[in-house]
C-alpha cells in the first residue's frame, strides 16, 4: 500500500486557480445533510468544502433548520426541504435536489441525516435520478447501499464512500469485529463490488479504488476521534472534487489534509479536547504548504 506523503501529493497537485478567475471557476458544491436533531453536521461539512477551496456553496436541509443554517453559514445559499415526522429530509425532496445537483460540480449526501428509512429512500432516488456530478456518500447515505449496486454502477468512477468501521460492517452485514480485523480487505471488497473509491476511516485510513489500488495515511491522531470529525473530512473531499480533482486524488488529499489538521492541533493544544470545527481553519494553510515542503510532518 502506498503511503500518503507530501512527496506523493506534490506529484499529483490539486487544480490551480488564478487571479481573475471567478467563483464559478473554483466549483459549486451542493451539501445535502442535516436533520432536526443534528443540523450541525450540515454546517461542518459545508464550511469544510469552502475551506478546501470550492467557490460556491449550497446547503439542502430540513425546512425547520434551514434559516438557522443560513445565518450560521452566510456564505451559502440554503434550501429548506420537506421533512419527515422524525425530523429528517423527506424522500419527496428528490426532484428538487436533482435539479439543484444538475448545477453543481460535486454533491455530498449523508452527514447528520437521522431518519434511516427516509435517508435510504432519498439516497436511492438520487442515485437513480442524478446524472453527472461526482458524489460523496457519508454517514446516513451509506446505509442500504448494497441494494443500490446497479444504481452505483451508473456512477462508476464518480463516487467516494467514507465509512468508519461500524458503517462498513453495516454495509457488508458482518460483525464490526470482522471489519476491524482486516479493514483493508473490507474496503477493497466494497470498492470492487460497488465500483466506488472507498475511504476506510480509522487510526490508519486507507483509500482504495475499484481496481484495487490502495494508499494509506498513518498520521491520524486520537484527537480526530470526536463528534463531527467525519463530517469535516467528507466536506473537504467534496470541495476538492468541485475544484476538479479526480475522485481518488480528492480522497487522498482530503485524508491527508484532515489528518494533518488534527496533528497540528495536537501539537498546539494536546492530544484530545479540540473540536471538529477547529480543524476547518487549518485546511487552507495546509493545502498551500503541502506542495512546498519535503517534510512528512508540516510545522
Amino acid at each position: 500500500m502506498t503511503p500518503i506523503t507530501p512527496d506523493l501529493l506534490r506529484a499529483h497537485p490539486l487544480p490551480q486557480h488564478h487571479d481573475g478567475q471567478d467563483k464559478d471557476g473554483r466549483g459549486r458544491v451542493l451539501v445535502i445533510a442535516g436533520s432536526v436533531e443534528v443540523p450541525g453536521a450540515a454546517l461542518l461539512s459545508a464550511v469544510a468544502a469552502l475551506r478546501a477551496g470550492a467557490g460556491k456553496l449550497q446547503i439542502a436541509t430540513c425546512r425547520s433548520v434551514a434559516p438557522h443554517l443560513g445565518l450560521a453559514v452566510p456564505e451559502s445559499l440554503v434550501l429548506g426541504l420537506q421533512e419527515t415526522e422524525a425530523g429528517g429530509i423527506a424522500p419527496e425532496a428528490a426532484p428538487r435536489l436533482q435539479h439543484a445537483a444538475s448545477r453543481a460540480d460535486a454533491v455530498l449526501l449523508g452527514p447528520g441525516m437521522m431518519d434511516p428509512p427516509a435517508t435510504r429512500a432519498l439516497t436511492a432516488a438520487l442515485l437513480h435520478g442524478l446524472d453527472g456530478p461526482p458524489l460523496v456518500l457519508d454517514a446516513g447515505a451509506l446505509d442500504g447501499l448494497r441494494a443500490q449496486r446497479d444504481a452505483l454502477h451508473r456512477h462508476a468512477g464518480r463516487v467516494v464512500l467514507t465509512p468508519h468501521t461500524g458503517e462498513m460492517a453495516n454495509l457488508l452485514d458482518v460483525p464490526r469485529e470482522e471489519v476491524e480485523a482486516d479493514k483493508f480487505a473490507a474496503a477493497r471488497h466494497v470498492a470492487a463490488i460497488l465500483q466506488c473509491v472507498v475511504v476506510m476511516k480509522g487510526g490508519e485510513t486507507e483509500v482504495v479504488t475499484p481496481q484495487g489500488e490502495a494508499w494509506r495515511f498513518g498520521g491520524g491522531t486520537v484527537g480526530l476521534a470526536t463528534s463531527g470529525s467525519g463530517d469535516t473530512l467528507a466536506g473537504v473531499i467534496t470541495g476538492l472534487l468541485a475544484r476538479g480533482a479526480p475522485p481518488v486524488w480528492a480522497a487522498i488529499w482530503g485524508v491527508y489534509l484532515h489528518g494533518e489538521a488534527g496533528a497540528r492541533l495536537v501539537r498546539r493544544d494536546g492530544g484530545v479536547g479540540f473540536l471538529a470545527r477547529e480543524l476547518l481553519a487549518e485546511i487552507p494553510g495546509l493545502m498551500a504548504r503541502a506542495g512546498e515542503t519535503a517534510s512528512d510532518h508540516l510545522l
